[in-house]
């Protein structure tokens, strides 16, 4: 590991970004950036919020470690500048971060390939909000379909408080996401790799207080409980870490990411629930403490997230 440090060069990490998880993506990026300067990794901070492409250009980076959450950073846009500048960087490619950046276009690609998500319906100004809990059970989720951590999201208990969720959510993005809520544990899977190669790291549980995993507890509490390895049959950690790297696959990631999983009570059937390509790297995030329970240090983590950089269209080959 020390020599592969050695020789990743100049490394940029993106950091920070225009989006709503700013804050979050600050707080991870500053975690890698020490990370790897502390394995003698020539690492420097880039905000994209504040320096252009150009300077970006102008820093010659060997590569980059995309650090960026939300729009502008996770959702291919990024990604396609990085291809047109010839830099290197981490996670998955143009196609795959924009689609996995739409929930509902990550759904599509599940059923596509018989991966079980929970039912869902398309919102926008002209929909019948009151028909959408006979067509979907209460409670049900309302959330926008392009952002993550948990931001305009609400869990619908009653038909009546349908447009206030929508409204909520709207504000964000458009169109607006409903989804069946699962009733049952919540599970996340890191996994890291490409193609046949992608390996599932041990199984994180979340347990939120009241089962309410939002902003606040995600990032900001020290409440939220999270059990890793997950405690799980042999038999059901096979099949959601399966589960999970045939998602993964299925939408085009490459490098790293999150998948994240509701395992329902009534059956003990998993549904998939979105994929994150950028996931959160701060001290309370889940990817490292998943490596941490395969025997992967933080610092090791970024290294070798680092080490994966790569131009995913080069040589006319797309994802």
């Amino acid at each position: 590991m020390e020599q592969t440090a050695k020789k990743l060069g100049k490394v940029g990490v993106l950091l920070g970004g225009r989006s709503g998880e700013r804050d979050i993506s600050l707080m991870s990026g500053q975690g890698v950036l020490a990370a790897l300067r502390a394995k003698g990794v020539d690492a420097h901070p880039f905000d994209p919020a504040e320096r252009s492409l150009a300077e970006l250009a102008a820093e010659k980076f060997d590569r980059v470690f995309i650090a960026l959450h939300g729009r502008f950073g996770e959702d291919g846009s990024l990604q396609g500048a990085l291809e047109q500048l010839g830099i290197p960087y981490t996670g998955s490619g143009v196609m795959a971060s924009s689609i996995c950046m739409d929930k509902v276009y990550t759904k599509m690609i599940w059923l596509a390939h018989q991966l079980p998500t929970p039912k869902y319906a398309v919102l926008d100004a002209a929909s019948e909000l009151a028909a959408v809990p006979a067509q979907l059970g209460l409670p049900l989720i309302v959330k926008p379909p392009h952002e993550g951590s948990t931001l305009g999201l609400t869990k619908v208990k009653a038909a009546a408080d349908m447009p206030a969720a929508y409204a909520l959510a709207a504000a964000i993005d458009a169109p607006v996401l409903a989804e069946e809520f699962i009733a049952g544990r919540e599970f996340t899977i890191a996994i890291l790799g490409k193609g046949k190669q992608a390996r599932a790291l041990p199984i994180v549980e979340i347990i939120a207080p009241d089962g309410n995993y939002d902003y606040q507890n995600k990032y900001f509490t020290d409440t939220t409980k999270y059990v890793c390895p997950a405690h799980l049959s042999a038999e059901l950690s096979a099949e959601i870490a399966r589960l999970s790297v045939a998602a993964y696959r299925a939408a085009g990631c490459e490098g790293w990411g999150r998948v994240d999983v509701l395992l329902r009570e009534s059956d003990q059937r998993p549904y998939l629930l979105e994929i994150n390509t950028s996931p959160g790297m701060t001290s309370h995030s889940l990817v490292p403490m998943a490596a941490r329970a395969a025997g992967i240090s933080y610092e090791d983590l970024c290294v070798e997230i680092a080490a994966s950089a790569g131009l995913k269209m080069a040589h006319g080959k797309g994802q």
